[in-house]
């Protein structure tokens, strides 16, 4: 079965799909964007996301494309038409199609809507969690406000190349007082000597994840200690465990950074009991 997207109204070939070449997008990454993982034929906190996506419209000035009720049927609609039951659909709204200028185009201007879906293998997944991975370090060079989930990610994407090169699956972005931000496409996660689950606070500097929300909740259910505070890139590596999050891996252990095994340089038992207690927990909506 050819998979299928849904561009500005209209369900195509996803290898057919296409968008103008002046979307402003494309001319400026003037856009943002939500990624949603589906397990079971459930969408996974679908409300947190799209809660997400209208403050990243809000806070860029874009309007919603259609309703929130119309937009949650298209996503389910293209989730059946890819007949997925385990993988993620990808959301991106822009700004849309105008004549190439800085500035905002005419009040009026219909946002760009596209939404693609497709399935993943889990045991692909459960192979990262048995096993860890492996992250470097990196200094932060992107813009101030990453609390906006914008689909300008070329900073991101250079760290993650960066990752790659260096055998490694995921980048941390350090600030200029060496203290740990996020990762290149997750929020990090340490377990301190005495058990607590330490994570930077949200305000400022890292995105609000929605995995790292929910895994608030899960840790709550499990009588888990959690501190919102920073940490530094020492911290981490003498930490008890090491671990990311992120709507499509939920939990990954960290097994070493920068080369540096992390406790034995095994999968620590933490990660694993929320990863376990997750789906339980996080909201579900049936396609």
């Amino acid at each position: 079965m050819p998979r299928i997207a849904y561009v500005n109204g209209r369900y195509v070939k996803h290898s057919d799909a296409s968008v103008h070449i002046e979307d402003r997008g494309y001319q400026f990454a003037d856009g943002v964007y939500e990624v949603c993982e589906v397990r079971h034929g459930y969408i996974v906190d679908l409300t947190r996301h799209l809660n997400r996506l209208d403050r990243s419209l809000s806070e860029l000035r874009i309007t919603w494309p259609m309703g929130r009720a119309a937009l949650t049927q298209v996503i389910r609609q293209t989730l059946r038409r890819n007949h997925v039951r385990d993988g993620l659909f990808y959301l991106q709204v822009t700004r849309g199609v105008a004549r190439r200028d800085h500035v905002f185009p005419a009040e009026g201007t219909p946002p760009s809507l596209v939404i693609t879906a497709k399935s993943t293998d889990p045991k692909i997944i459960a192979a990262k969690n048995a096993n860890g991975i492996r992250a470097i370090t990196v200094a932060d060079n992107r813009w101030d406000r990453v609390d906006i989930k914008s689909i300008g990610l070329l900073p991101n994407a250079m760290a993650r190349q960066q990752a790659k090169e260096a055998g490694a699956q995921e980048a941390i972005y350090v600030d200029a007082d060496g203290m740990v931000k996020e990762g290149a496409a997750t929020n990090v996660w340490i377990v301190d000597p005495d058990g607590t689950l330490v994570t930077r606070p949200a305000e400022h500097g890292i995105l609000r994840g929605i995995t790292r929300t929910t895994l608030m909740d899960v840790a709550a259910r499990l009588g888990l200690k959690i501190a919102e505070r920073n940490f530094s890139v020492s911290e981490m590596l003498t930490a008890r465990e090491v671990f990311l999050t992120a709507a499509t891996s939920i939990c990954f252990p960290v097994v070493s950074v920068d080369g540096q095994a992390i406790a034995n340089g095994h999968p620590g038992s933490v990660s694993q009991k929320v990863r376990e207690a997750f789906f339980d927990v996080a909201e579900k909506i049936a396609i």
